[in-house]
């Protein structure tokens, strides 16, 4: 018999300090070398987004892989990427935390839209603002200390 199962994370970590340093002109490039890492680990990339400090995934992730485990080799694996493609020149690594929500599948719509519209969210919202209120948002206690 076959194991089925959907497992639906939105993650959203930043870049260290949350320093600006995801040039727009070649997050494609970018979001396409985490698509590859995630579809190695058995994963389905639905959406990413983001801008110059930070990115949303929405994706399904493996039962034999660790949310932990997943969410470090796409900030590993991606960090080497783009420090040696050249392409972020000040980009110096993620910051060590980050954000992982599961929802419903019927809720991928949703989530999809909002992380398809993060441009566009980010004009009236900073990111510290936006990461605190999607904590406040899923019920998960935080300091907010490590915030700032």
């Amino acid at each position: 018999m076959n194991t089925y199962r959907q497992i639906c994370y939105h993650i959203v970590f930043g870049t260290r300090h949350r320093e600006p340093t995801i040039n727009e002109s070649h997050c494609r490039e970018l979001y396409a070398y985490i698509h590859g890492l995630i579809k190695n680990k058995q994963g389905h990339l639905y959406r990413i987004n983001g801008i110059a400090d930070h990115i949303h995934i929405c994706s399904d992730l493996h039962p034999s892989v660790c949310l932990a485990d997943y969410v470090k080799s796409i900030k590993v694996a991606s960090s080497i990427w783009m420090k040696a493609s050249g392409l972020f020149p000040k980009f110096v690594g993620w910051q060590d935390a980050y954000a992982a929500f599961t929802h419903a599948y019927k809720d991928n719509p949703r989530v999809i839209d909002y992380v398809k519209n993060q441009k566009e969210h980010h004009k009236v919202e900073s990111f510290q603002d936006e990461y605190r209120r999607l904590l406040v948002e899923h019920g998960i206690q935080f300091e907010e200390r490590y915030l700032l």
